[in-house]
């Protein structure tokens, strides 16, 4: 389906919003459970540049790929390469937010100045508080609870045995 540049924008613009709740599945359900032998490495200090847990990225990217050749080469239709334009942007929100504010993996001296932004940081470094598969709080990347609520479960978690493995911060 052919659609227009708007038409396409709002496509891309809602694909970025609607993968945060695909991103929060993914990273609960699928990270979190039978794929933690890739995320694993990004719980655990990282040695060198790169870690298992990037494969996903990679997984992103080969889809966004695909959703733009089906749109430009196999000619299906526009609306496939705004869907996968709005693939990319999650995954360019996702670096800047998750890679290089959150964990630093590219070095800067940025200081989050907004209550959201710091809210964002604070809850990614209590996601990491538990190094094991259970017991970890916040799973989404541009979306966070409130901390409070996010400590109280965190405490819940360990008042039931779960993420026995706990960090005061992120170390890395």
């Amino acid at each position: 389906m052919d659609v227009s540049t708007a038409q396409g924008v709002l496509i891309a613009l809602a694909t970025i919003v609607a993968m945060e709740g695909g991103a929060y599945a993914s990273h609960r359900w699928i990270m979190h459970g039978p794929m933690w032998f890739w995320h694993e490495s990004h719980h655990r200090p990282r040695d060198g540049a790169f870690e298992k847990n990037d494969w996903f990225a990679v997984v992103g990217a080969l889809i966004s790929i695909a959703f733009i050749f089906m749109g430009t080469q196999l000619k299906l239709g526009s609306a496939w390469t705004w869907l996968g334009v709005g693939v990319v942007g999650y995954g360019i929100v996702y670096f800047l937010f998750h890679d290089v504010l959150v964990h630093r993996r590219v070095p800067h001296s940025i200081v989050p100045g907004s209550k959201y932004l710091r809210r964002i940081v604070q809850a990614h470094r209590l996601h990491h508080v538990t190094a094991s598969r259970e017991g970890s709080v916040s799973f989404g990347f541009i979306y966070a609870p409130p901390i409070p609520q996010l400590v109280a479960q965190l405490r819940a978690h360990r008042e039931a045995g779960r993420g026995a493995s706990h960090r005061s911060a992120i170390t890395r």
